[in-house]
């Protein structure tokens, strides 16, 4: 066996693959044999790091430099330096350039984002080498599959699921173990097991990561799942918008195969278990179990009437049990560390970690996993860098079109189920969305309720057509044509569907207006009563207008309006034609002088 004496992990998650960290990777490799050095460095390439907002990134050991933003300049630089001869590029480092850098503190495992952070689902991303299941194994890879087939009975494997505490990490957060248990209780002569990798909130790409980065976890889970429920076949139900993911998915598949790890009597215990791959076509109701179960089956992704639940009839009218990615990528490590152990982190009724995928108006967007507990302000401020500009903190959504907002007010919310639900959001799949001053509450749910009425699957009448009225009021209220009985109806229609509605994604659609007429009202009512946007996003009730004391007739923002609306002469300020605009926004970004402004 090969000892190289450095080891460079490249990143090769989606967001990095985007800024083209695989032509990085090749660049290093031709540079390092140049260098005449190949032999003596290897060359990783790993899943997400978790700080999208640095990417590329490309971290080097055994010093732990994490290199950001890196170009194929900077590679070479990386080459002949670092790697060459032993001289960490501080310029390179992240976080340099700011009043508290210093080599050491900007080692990976030393920045306030990782530092603050209880990585358990994430453990591997970033760490390991995804398409080679021999790194997986090294870091305890398929022990707890080992442990479960040969030391402990399909019971006992649902009692320390149970007695972890460990709830589900794709919704609303029913209890793992008790899922597992009434699976394993219904009778059929064929069970199974699957996993919804159908993440389709807004912003949400924490599922993808760790099926980018850690794909084994989520299999050897599954197995255990399966040899506690009863099952011999699992199914990945996997968006087919993730290409890396299915491919990685595929080969670690492929390679536990070939280790006896899948298929036919595991571990010689006799037990058996298979995995298939089925790709969603990018149905946001797929990730509905049920809708997602008709979807496997090649029928319309539909919710079903729930009962029957498909622990007695799921797939193929069979027993079926359903997790999330990041619940399965929990499983293993409480097999091998105990419940007492996961139970240890978090809250009572939270317990364990929560995956978070942040971004909008804050400096460090990407991936945090965190204890359960965890303010609002210390994710916002302490890991996610706070707001760029010095910009003040306005509002947060959680749970994607699921979830609601949870206003400045309540920054210091423990993020836990009970408390997030409290405040009128939910946790959902982990999607944390920043809001700044600059953001207006009636658009935000006006975005989020465009898309829940795109996604509807029409099946009852209180999400197809409900959802549609309710935008239809939005749309009024935001183009100015709105009356204060519009508020009062809109809160009454989101109530009525909330009770009405058949599946959980559309009893959930009205959460984003409840909880932004539960917050900010108050802009609801400058939208109708004085018919202006605060935050000067609603483009209907706003003017562009040019200060005729700061114009200097240069003429740049005339060249720049697509409609012609600006006009004027040397000497003489510019105007606007108020029919023509657009409102755009071009001209106020590109003038020089700063003589364009909005006006709400």
């Amino acid at each position: 066996m090969q000892i190289a004496r450095s080891h460079v992990l490249v990143c090769g998650g989606t967001g990095c693959l985007s800024s083209n960290s695989d032509k990085l990777r090749e660049r290093l490799t031709d540079k390092l044999k140049g260098l005449g050095i190949s032999d003596e460095v290897q060359i990783i390439q790993t899943g997400c790091f978790g700080l999208c907002a640095e990417g590329p990134i490309v971290v080097v050991y055994p010093e732990g430099a994490m290199y950001a933003k890196v170009t194929p300049k900077d590679i070479d630089v990386i080459a002949e330096e670092h790697l060459l001869k032993g001289r960490i590029v501080e310029r390179l480092l992240i976080g340099n350039g700011t009043e508290s850098f210093d080599a050491e503190g900007n080692r990976l495992e030393n920045t306030d984002f990782f530092s603050r952070q209880k990585r358990v689902a994430l453990r591997n991303c970033g760490r390991i080498n995804p398409e080679d299941i021999t790194e997986y194994i090294a870091f305890d890879g398929y022990q707890a599959l080992g442990k479960v087939l040969t030391e402990m009975t399909p019971q006992q494997v649902i009692d320390v699921i149970k007695d972890s505490g460990l709830r589900g990490r794709g919704g609303a957060g029913f209890p793992t173990g008790m899922k597992w248990s009434f699976a394993a209780a219904s009778e059929g002569d064929v069970k199974y097991v699957a996993c919804n990798a159908d993440e389709g909130d807004p912003g949400a790409f924490m599922d993808r990561s760790i099926l980018e980065g850690d794909p084994h976890s989520v299999l050897e889970a599954m197995a255990i799942a399966g040899y506690a429920i009863g099952a011999n076949q699992g199914y990945i139900y996997v968006r087919a918008e993730y290409p890396t993911a299915v491919k990685r998915l595929n080969i670690a598949i492929e390679q536990a195969h070939e280790y006896g790890l899948l298929g036919d009597n595991i571990f010689g215990t006799g037990f058996s278990f298979d995995i298939g791959l089925r790709l969603g076509a990018g149905a946001f109701v797929c990730g509905e179990e049920t809708a997602l179960m008709n979807s496997i089956e090649g029928k319309r992704g539909e919710p079903r009437p729930r009962p029957p639940f498909p622990a007695s009839k799921g797939i193929f009218d069979k027993p079926s049990m359903l997790n999330n990615v990041e619940t399965y990528a929990n499983v293993c490590q409480i097999i091998l560390n105990g419940p007492e152990w996961f139970a240890s982190m978090g809250t009572e009724k939270s317990k364990g970690t929560k995956v978070f995928a942040v971004g909008g108006k804050i400096v460090n967007t990407g991936l945090v996993e965190i204890e359960m507990g965890t303010t609002l302000r210390e994710v916002i401020y302490d890991i996610g860098g706070g707001i760029p500009g010095g910009k003040a903190f306005k509002a947060a959504q959680t749970g994607g079109p699921s979830g609601g907002c949870i206003p400045y007010t309540h920054l210091d919310t423990p993020m836990t189920y009970d408390d997030l639900s409290a405040l009128g959001s939910m946790m959902g799949s982990g999607g944390l969305i920043v809001m700044d001053e600059d953001d207006c509450m009636v658009d935000i749910a006006k975005f989020f309720l465009e898309f829940t009425v795109d996604e509807s699957c029409g099946k009852c009448p209180p999400c197809r057509i409900g959802t549609k009225r309710m935008l239809e009021i939005l749309e009024k209220i935001t183009d100015g044509r709105g009356e204060l009985e519009d508020i009062d109806k809109l809160e009454t229609l989101a109530k009525n569907i909330k009770a009405s509605a058949l599946c959980g994604l559309g009893q959930t659609a009205p959460n984003p207006i409840l909880s932004t007429l539960r917050y900010f009202r108050d802009e609801y009512i400058a939208h109708v009563v004085d018919k202006k946007c605060p935050a000067g996003v609603c483009k209907k009730l706003i003017q562009i207008k040019i200060n005729p004391d700061i114009c200097k007739s240069c003429g740049i923002c005339a060249k720049l309006c697509p409609t012609t609306a600006i006009r004027g002469e040397k000497k003489v300020p510019y105007e606007i034609d108020q029919s023509k605009c657009l409102k755009c926004g071009a001209c106020v970004e590109k003038c020089p002088f700063k003589a364009i402004y909005k006006e709400a």
